[in-house]
């Protein structure tokens, strides 16, 4: 039966290439649709229809997958490829144990190399989004993207691009809100991987920030919707082995200062190390207070909380003065309400909630 329908396919094959329409989409899914009803014949039930499931899944999106292929690039597959290097080949190979002396005995590589894996991930899926939808779709698309991958990349793209065009203030503080909005969540995200609990505390101030970034997104988009305008933020592959090195290298620094300004300076310390840490980088030091706050009890759980809101805050504060620096005119004018909400939101939730 296999070889018959195999067959008529490749016969079917041959017609269509003569005629300029070469693929093998439909012939391969006519041969899993038989093996998927040998599979039943085998009484493979439950594969036979997870087969059947996934073949419909990938032919209806056989546009979206083809417009995706198409948006592959050199660049892309040997980024990705690298990815798949860090984490199928040097994670495994790496000792699980702690490395230094007391206090500051946190250097786990095989942990510290997962969290890279991990954020290097979050990055890839915001990527891959973009890949399929493309910026080019409006500012809130675009702004969410940046957001997953990297708002203080989209801050600096749309920093450049707002003494282009000054017409287009509200528009470029759009796409910059909402990626800084998008931020808070991820950290939420982060945090709850490795550590619900803390998770679930740093949950409402973070969240009231996103919020109030969001409303004023939609003021924004609603001021400006009359005039038709969209921008859009050009993203890199996020899989370089240059950065994922950089975050590791700055994820051990952070945790041992965290640790050691812990040790010797009390929740201060902590507090002190987060701002400092924050105003760089806002991913780092939310793995790093995770970590520490988590099972082994290193770090008092409500110190973790406040400095990692903290963090976020200091961060934000970055964006804002790298957008208020080196922005546009209509620019620093849209941003300034939106960027002075979300800090104050935070800070004032996380007295009320955290403490």
């Amino acid at each position: 039966s296999l070889l018959v329908v195999g067959g008529f396919l490749a016969i079917n094959y041959f017609v269509s290439a003569e005629a300029g329409r070469a693929g093998l989409t439909t012939k391969t899914a006519a041969l899993l649709t038989m093996l998927a009803g040998a599979l039943a014949y085998l009484d493979q039930m439950a594969l036979a229809v997870a087969l059947g499931v996934v073949t419909t899944l990938l032919l209806s999106a056989k546009s979206e997958l083809h417009a995706f292929a198409q948006h592959i690039t050199r660049e892309d597959v040997f980024a990705t490829l690298k990815f798949a290097v860090i984490a199928v080949i040097v994670l495994p190979v790496l000792p699980n144990r702690r490395f230094g002396p007391p206090p500051l005995d946190i250097f786990n590589p095989f942990k510290i190399w997962l969290l890279v894996v991990f954020i290097s991930g979050i990055s890839f899926v915001g990527y891959v989004l973009t890949k399929v939808y493309g910026s080019e779709k409006g500012i809130r698309l675009t702004g969410l993207l940046g957001g997953l991958t990297s708002s203080t990349a989209v801050t600096l793209s749309v920093t450049q691009r707002s003494k282009e065009c000054e017409s287009l203030g509200k528009t470029f503080a759009t796409a910059v809100t909402v990626a800084w909005a998008i931020m808070f969540a991820r950290v939420i995200v982060v945090a709850a991987v490795i550590n619900m609990e803390l998770a679930a505390r740093i949950a409402v101030p973070l969240l009231v920030a996103m919020a109030l970034g969001m409303g004023y997104c939609a003021y924004l988009y609603f001021r400006e919707r009359a005039s038709g305008a969209g921008g859009t933020v050009a993203l890199t592959n996020p899989f370089k082995l240059g950065p994922a090195v950089r975050f590791g290298l700055i994820f051990t620094a952070v945790m041992a200062f965290a640790r050691a300004a812990h040790a010797f300076f009390g929740e201060t310390g902590v507090y002190f190390s987060s701002f400092l840490t924050g105003l760089a980088d806002v991913d780092a030091i939310t793995v790093s207070l995770a970590r520490l706050s988590g099972s082994d009890g290193e770090l008092p759980m409500k110190v973790a909380s406040a400095s990692i809101v903290v963090a976020a805050i200091a961060n934000t504060l970055t964006k804002g003065l790298i957008a208020l620096l080196g922005g546009s005119t209509s620019l620093k004018k849209e941003i300034v309400p939106g960027w002075i909400m979300m800090m104050a939101g935070a800070g004032v939730t996380m007295a009320i909630t955290v403490f």
